[in-house]
Order: structure tokens, then C-alpha cells, then sequence
């Protein structure tokens, strides 16, 4: 019996391993290390997707994040949401983004993101989207998204937990 337990309790954590979806490996370019980078599935129609992912200098000097471009976006950026007298707003950071010597910027729902608009196609679950991150010093540097679910808030999450959250779009505020 104890075996048979054993057996059926590895083979479940076997194909757990072959189920989780793969993570982008980390890009290496310079001084930079770009990790975790990821999206979420888009619905059918969506024309705007957010890209996430993660940027550490290891060098001695700044950097700075100065644009993106991604061939299944007609436009593509580097935006901030940030509370602003207690409303979230969205901008623009048209003069790039500067990664600091010895720093991590984490990009990620709420926070830093890249905004791909006019949308070419849908981002499906399990694909790979490639960006090029353009940086003052590294130069241009190819990152592939890893997308998730549609409710994903980080990499590797299935977005899952949307469906087991209660439905509260009746009720009144």
C-alpha cells in the first residue's frame, strides 16, 4: 500500500513538473541581466497587452531603458502607474527609464510595464512574444514574453485564482 502511495504521489509531482508553463530564460546584455519576463493573455479583439519582467544592473554604472518595439504591436512603450493624491494614473516615461548601479527595477501589474498597443494579434496562453528592449548602453536586447493566463500577476501564475474568486459584479457600491 505504502508503495502504491509513493508511486502515485511521485507520478502527480511529475506531471506537475511537465505541466507548469516555462519560464524566459535570463538575458545577459552588459552589465544588465533581464529575467522573468512575461504577459498575460489577451481576449478576443483586445488591442493593448502589458508586459513584465525584471532588470538588474550588476555594473558600476547607470543605465537607462530608453524604448521598446515588438512586431506584433503597432506601438510600443515603457510606462509607470503610480498613486497620484489617491488616484491611480498611468504615464508615459517618454525620457526612458534609468536602472542604477546595483539596482533591480521590478516591472509588474500596478507598477512599471511595457504598453503594447494596436495589437496585431491575440497573446494565447503558452506563447513566447518577442520584444527588443533598446537600452542607452547595453544596445538593443531581444526578451521573449512568456504569456499566461488572462488573470496572471506574476510568472508562472495560470491566473486561476480569477475563477475561484466569488463574482461580486452585482452587487452595489
Amino acid at each position: 500500500m505504502k508503495t502504491m502511495l509513493k508511486d502515485v504521489l511521485f507520478s502527480a509531482f511529475a506531471l506537475a513538473l511537465c505541466a507548469a508553463p516555462a519560464l524566459a530564460d535570463d538575458v545577459k546584455a552588459g552589465d544588465l541581466v533581464i529575467s522573468q519576463a512575461w504577459s498575460r493573455a489577451t481576449p478576443g479583439g483586445a488591442k493593448v497587452a502589458g508586459g513584465y519582467l525584471t532588470i538588474e544592473n550588476k555594473g558600476m554604472t547607470a543605465d537607462k531603458l530608453v524604448s521598446i518595439s515588438a512586431d506584433i504591436a503597432g506601438k510600443a512603450e515603457v510606462h509607470e502607474m503610480a498613486m497620484d493624491n489617491g488616484v491611480m494614473k498611468m504615464r508615459l516615461l517618454d525620457k526612458g527609464l534609468v536602472i542604477d548601479p546595483g539596482k533591480t527595477v521590478k516591472f509588474a501589474p500596478g507598477g512599471y510595464h511595457l504598453m503594447l498597443q494596436e495589437l496585431k494579434g491575440p497573446f494565447k496562453q503558452g506563447d513566447k512574444v518577442p520584444v527588443t528592449l533598446q537600452f542607452e548602453k547595453a544596445g538593443k536586447v531581444a526578451v521573449s514574453l512568456d504569456v499566461q493566463g488572462v488573470g496572471a500577476q506574476a510568472p508562472g501564475d495560470s491566473g486561476q485564482m480569477m475563477k475561484k474568486m466569488p463574482d461580486h459584479s452585482g452587487m452595489k457600491m
